[in-house]
């Protein structure tokens, strides 16, 4: 853990710069285009799908996914990502990993990504400073990506944040009923759908194969390996892959789209 002790120029548009900035990872990755995308912890399939889908597709473009690393919007948005390229801004201090049952993946986040806090070590998250995560969350992004969301719940804390900082705000469209709060801010004229993933995307810049670093799990998958020996070797990777849409099964192999 290391004491950030430059400038951010994104927190310029938070109502108070941030008094203190802790950081376990690459620092580097601050430097890059950013897309915060925040979102309900309890995603449907569709939403998981989608999400899924624009954090890889950001990432392989060379662009940094932002999120808070909680339970299901914020993990999907930086496993899509991979952990090369998400910022996961932290409602506790760096050294606790919070919540546990993301504990692996803020692990490989902090090991190759970024793990950024306001907080202290040992500083434990609390109401308070889940607002103060979320504001952070939505400085640093160019835009702010609102992928499912309930009226009152804390993605509209961030929806207010990007309002005062004058953040360009994108939503997932959704069926009516659901998602009462991106439907109300499409309704409302102030978030914009994205209606097709690939042309979102492409407004931060130009897709460069050269560009995407060499995966692992990916070179394997170029094999054609049997699901079954796949799903032993990379169980939590098949599965979000497959999710992705960036694999698929056929006659029980596993086929790299």
């Amino acid at each position: 853990m290391k004491k950030v002790e430059e400038k951010i120029p994104e927190l310029t548009s938070m109502k108070n710069y941030p008094p203190q900035l802790f950081y376990g990872g690459n620092f580097e990755l601050l430097k890059s285009k950013k897309v915060s995308i925040v979102g309900t912890r309890k995603p449907s399939k569709y939403s998981r799908f989608l999400t899924h889908q624009l954090s890889s597709s950001l990432a392989k473009r060379g662009i940094c996914v932002v999120s808070g690393g909680a339970m299901g919007i914020d993990a999907v948005a930086h496993k899509g990502a991979g952990s090369l390229n998400t910022i996961v801004v932290l409602p506790c201090g760096v050294d606790i990993k919070y919540p546990a049952v993301n504990k692996n993946l803020l692990i490989d986040i902090e090991a190759s990504g970024l793990l950024l806090s306001q907080f202290d070590l040992g500083f434990r998250a609390t109401p308070w400073s889940f607002v103060v995560r979320n504001e952070l969350v939505v400085a640093l992004g160019d835009v702010l990506v609102v992928a499912e969301a309930e009226l009152g719940s804390g993605s509209m804390r961030s929806v207010e944040f990007a309002l005062k900082m004058e953040k360009k705000i994108f939503v997932l469209p959704q069926r009516l009923g659901e998602s009462s709060a991106t439907n109300r801010l499409l309704q409302e004229g102030k978030a914009e759908a994205i209606y097709d993933v690939e042309e979102f995307v492409s407004r931060f810049g130009s897709f460069d194969i050269s560009d995407i670093k060499s995966d692992e799990f990916f070179d394997y998958c170029k094999t054609n390996p049997t699901y079954e020996k796949a799903l032993k070797k990379y169980p939590d990777r098949v599965f979000e892959a497959e999710l992705g849409g960036e694999i698929q099964i056929e006659n029980g192999k596993v086929i790299l789209l």
